[in-house]
């Protein structure tokens, strides 16, 4: 009986042990700080593709201005406020021309 409580309590102590060092969190604060950039970076560049989006992307990871990056694209609703007062062609004219950043 003595050897089968023996047993037990080394297997209850094993699982124990080994539960608490598989269960505890990994500090990987290098690559958190990475991806929360690449995060940021990659929001920053919304709205370009292709090449301009990884040359964007790639100018912020590395520290670089991202004034050209966060230039932000004109809304449906700032357009509609810009142009109020102008009717027919005249109004579809100016917020198209707006939305496309030429106003």
């Amino acid at each position: 009986m003595s050897m089968r409580f023996s047993l037990l309590a080394a297997s209850a102590v094993l699982a124990l042990a080994t539960t608490a060092a598989f269960a505890a969190p990994q500090s990987s604060s290098s690559a958190t700080g990475h991806s929360t950039k690449l995060g940021q970076c990659s929001h920053a560049a919304a709205g370009k593709t292709g090449a301009a989006y990884t040359a964007a992307r790639d100018a912020c990871m590395k520290g670089g201005s991202t004034a050209s990056v966060a230039t932000k694209k004109p809304t449906i609703g700032e357009c509609n406020h810009e142009n109020k007062g102008k009717t027919g062609q005249a109004y579809k004219d100016a917020v198209s021309a707006c939305m496309k950043g030429n106003h």
